[in-house]
């Protein structure tokens, strides 16, 4: 089970994370959003940012729809992210290793999208 304290500890452990200012958590490399707290909008209503979900990005819409059709009781998708390979993650059904990966993998899409690595090299921490 994880929660907002694990994702804030994973990401700033990534070289070159920073977390913006915010009342849940976002966190970037280079200017490139990779893990932040769930925006949920109802119709009607004020934005709530929900800690207890983590967007993700995925690099791809197949990734995406991988862990979606996967493992729906993990992950999942809104209308408003159509198109965008960001997926949502429920931190309490996730575990801390799992989570580990998913961010680290996110972190490392980013990374890539900004200087691509030289063949044959290896990226992580």
């Amino acid at each position: 089970m994880a929660d907002a304290d694990d994702v804030r500890r994973l990401a700033l452990g990534l070289d070159g994370a920073v977390e913006n200012e915010s009342d849940g958590f976002d966190f970037r490399v280079g200017g490139r959003g990779f893990v932040w707290s769930y925006p949920e909008r109802e119709p009607g209503r004020r934005r709530v940012l929900r800690t207890d979900i983590a967007v993700l990005y995925v690099g791809d819409e197949a990734e995406k729809q991988a862990l979606v059709l996967g493992e729906p009781d993990l992950f999942f998708t809104v209308p408003g992210y159509d198109g965008l390979p960001l997926v949502m993650v429920r931190l309490p059904r996730v575990t801390v290793d799992r989570l580990a990966e998913l961010v680290t993998d996110a972190w490392r899409m980013r990374v890539e999208q900004r200087c691509p690595p030289p063949p044959g090299a290896r990226m992580g921490p």
